[in-house]
């Protein structure tokens, strides 16, 4: 039996018993809570039916060893690995790949090789310049885009390939990319495909019934994982954990991803709490911060409807956006992270403390700071009538991370329920591809 402690939710400091008219009152949050049961019958359905594949993930392992050994191929003989890919074919393998230490300030650049480079934006002067400067012989191009037709994904491949080309390597092509993108489909034209199949280059398949900013779970959240030798399958025991409560039938109060969408939703439409801030203490838990951006962004912003999320890191961000945060608008419920630092990293000589004027600080850890800051920033917040949940992962891994975020995911689609908006589609989005494609072609 795994005895690792469960992530811990609170939403004591989010109600009016504790902080007054700028909380949630009962009311409205038990009135949230009973509209939210339908939102639970109906993930309970699709799991049971297969009509919400994300929901069948968390048990599977049937793809485990393929992905693995995926990983192993792209890392052998490679000094660098580039994923191409935007929004939510980036966003969930960048989140995965910081429990690595990709991408985390300091120790990201004293990775062992193979070092990941994730181009999830399309910057002309970024993009090329890594391709003037990566040893391209030893370069392996992931281009992930579900639909295969994600015009930046496209232009980076096609820049890739062309790059190569000209660098005497086109007949290596087939062994330095590979394609992830949804199975061809009858009089529908897949790009990606098109171009990359032209050149001999491998393609897994996206899974079909999983959107882009879902997909953390498949091959696209999980191969950037596995080639930095993550446990895979804990991670998607940690999203069977979140997932656990919806189909054992507990109620929505027991359902921590529901209560979550009850009382965000409660608080949009009752005290006008339209900003969703996640405030993270933790730098493994920066890209996750921004995975969680786009997930609750592109689902539920639709009809006017939604709150809009806004990402932050503690404790950096304790000294740019915290002012705010506490004497600004009461638009706000926070979400502030923790984690089990306390007791952990560099210790403080005494010596060193009294020069430093601190002489508090004598014997103390580093993770003793963050903690305190941690918990000091939530109930600071509280004090002056500011919602907060809190939320504590005594250890992150693969495990912990996985249950983080198939909560959030389970949470934004129980909160579009409850909004009466459809989570999976992005119509606004697609209307501005069009547009931008069509400008690039010179059309008015």
């Amino acid at each position: 039996m795994d005895k690792r402690m469960p992530i811990l939710q609170s939403i004591t400091h989010a109600t009016q018993a504790a902080i007054g008219g700028e909380g949630v009152a009962d009311s409205d949050l038990r009135d949230a809570l009973t509209r939210s049961a339908a939102a639970l019958d109906w993930l309970r359905a699709r799991h049971d039916d297969g009509g919400l594949r994300l929901l069948k993930l968390p048990a599977e392992r049937g793809d485990i060893a393929q992905i693995t050994e995926t990983a192993r191929k792209l890392k052998a003989g490679a000094t660098d690995i580039v994923f191409l890919g935007t929004g939510g074919s980036s966003l969930g393998g960048q989140t995965l790949a910081q429990l690595a230490g990709h991408a985390v300030p300091g120790i990201g650049a004293l990775r062992a090789a193979p070092r990941l480079h994730f181009m999830d934006n399309l910057d002309p002067d970024s993009f090329a310049g890594l391709l003037a400067r990566l040893p391209l012989a030893t370069t392996r191009f992931v281009a992930i885009s579900k639909s295969g037709g994600t015009g930046e994904t496209l232009m980076q491949t096609a820049a890739a390939l062309s790059a190569c080309k000209d660098a005497g390597l086109t007949g290596e092509i087939p062994q330095l990319f590979l394609g992830l993108s949804e199975p061809a489909k009858p009089g529908k034209r897949n790009g990606l495909r098109d171009l990359l199949g032209a050149f001999g280059v491998p393609l897994l398949e996206h899974d079909t019934g999983v959107g882009g900013r879902f997909s953390v779970l498949t091959n696209v959240g999980l191969l950037p994982a596995a080639v930095l030798g993550l446990d895979i399958a804990a991670i998607r025991e940690g999203a069977a954990a979140a997932l656990a409560p919806v189909l054992a039938k507990k109620a929505p109060g027991e359902v921590p991803a529901a209560l979550g969408a009850a009382l965000s939703v409660a608080l949009a439409e009752r005290r006008g709490k339209s900003i969703a801030a996640v405030m993270a203490y933790a730098d493994k838990l920066e890209k996750f911060s921004k995975w969680y951006v786009q997930l609750w962004a592109e689902s539920l912003g639709k009809d006017g409807k939604g709150t809009t999320p806004l990402a932050a890191l503690g404790p950096v961000d304790q000294h740019s956006q915290l002012q705010l945060f506490i004497a600004g608008p009461r638009d706000k419920l926070f979400t502030v992270i923790t984690t089990g630092v306390a007791g952990k990293g560099p210790q403080i000589a005494p010596d060193l403390a009294k020069l430093a004027g601190e002489p508090d600080f004598a014997g103390r850890r580093i993770g003793d700071l963050v903690a305190a800051q941690g918990r000091a920033t939530a109930e600071t917040l509280a004090k002056n009538g500011c919602p907060v949940r809190t939320m504590h992962l005594e250890t992150i891994d693969e495990r912990s991370l996985g249950e983080l975020l198939m909560h959030f995911m389970l949470e934004t689609i129980v909160a579009a329920h409850l909004l009466g908006v459809d989570a999976f589609d992005q119509p606004a989005v697609e209307e501005g591809k069009v547009l931008a494609k069509r400008y690039l072609a010179g059309k008015k």
